[in-house]
């Protein structure tokens, strides 16, 4: 099969399924605004449901509303014939899938579900079907074919599926108000999750690791005391630790090319004397922010930052190195 052959057989393949896609647009009734309440009014989990390569889908729909605020996880309706249906308790909701709505290992456990009195919504692409009509909601997700060229292997029937899953998490993710403080603690193995769950305080430099001089140390004695320390900036404090100034290798580099003679000058006399600070209680994610915001906007990248108290006061320090470090970037 040549080349163009083959990319024509692709396009066919993500075009029947955008289509699939599209088709689901009109179907968006109040069954569907129904569904939304319902898994709000849920006071236990979500369970849901599928077999095959719905079960797959189903897996990744219980993920997704699990991470966006409805608890819910994914139960194999065969297992559940054999004891996991114990898993299920009265103040769950089923989130049962099937295209053809007649899968044998579903239709066996519909009985154990009606009897607990749990509430169910089916998503299937036969309305007409046993799961549709028992079911208190059914979400029509048919297809006009699927991409296989067989019409056999599920595939823009499971496409459908999970994106009528993801609109169903994200609508509800919308009617609960899940802010992204919400989503962080919920994901904080993730970098959104560490830049909403860190602050300042967790990352800093403190005690003997803080780069710090006094304003009278000629420019070679404030060299040792940044390259000792390695954050590639100092900061030049009074007798009380109160922030003065800022010097970094950057200035250090600019002072140089313009001849400054590094053993006369003193800090105090080249610092920048507005430096940029935060306070330890300033969120990764701020941080980042801000450090992004002096590169777009700054005449000067902001590669490293003092934290000061209320009376400006050095309590710390750190730069994009800790950072990355900490994976916030």
């Amino acid at each position: 099969m040549s080349s163009a052959k083959i990319l024509d057989q692709a396009r066919s393949v993500i075009q029947i399924e955008a289509d699939a896609i599209g088709a689901l647009l009109s179907r968006l009734d109040e069954n569907f605004a129904r569904a939304c309440r319902m898994l709000m009014e849920c006071q236990g989990r979500v369970v849901v449901i599928g077999m095959g390569k719905s079960g797959h889908v189903g897996g990744k729909i219980a993920a997704t509303l699990a991470s966006t605020g409805t608890p819910a996880f994914f139960l194999h309706p065969g297992e559940a014939s054999h004891g996991d249906a114990g898993m299920i308790t009265t103040e769950d909701l089923a989130l049962t899938i099937s295209n053809s709505g007649e899968t044998l290992e579903i239709v066996t456990i519909i009985p154990i579900i009606k009897r607990l009195g749990v509430r169910m919504i089916a998503m299937t692409g036969n309305p007409d079907s046993t799961l549709a009509v028992e079911s208190d909601i059914c979400l029509d997700v048919s297809v006009e074919k699927e991409a296989c060229p067989h019409n056999l292997a599920p595939t823009a029937s499971t496409t459908a599926t999970l994106v009528m899953g993801d609109a169903l998490a994200v609508a509800v993710q919308h009617l609960r108000g899940f802010s992204i403080q919400d989503f962080a603690r919920t994901h904080p193995g993730g970098v959104l999750g560490k830049r909403l769950l860190l602050y300042a305080r967790d990352l800093m430099h403190t005690g003997d690791e803080l780069p710090l001089v006094g304003p009278d140390m000629t420019l070679d004695e404030v060299l040792i005391e940044m390259s000792s320390k390695a954050l590639g900036m100092v900061g030049i404090v009074d007798d009380g630790d109160h922030l003065l100034g800022m010097f970094t290798d950057g200035d250090l580099r600019r002072a140089l090319e313009n001849g400054v003679d590094i053993y006369s000058r003193s800090a105090g006399e080249l610092m920048n004397r507005d430096p940029y600070t935060i306070g330890a209680d300033t969120l990764a994610e701020q941080i980042v922010g801000i450090m992004r915001e002096f590169a777009k906007h700054g005449p000067h990248a902001l590669n490293g930052v003092f934290i000061v108290d209320k009376k400006s006061r050095v309590v710390g320090a750190l730069n994009t190195h800790d950072l990355l470090r900490a994976g916030v970037i």
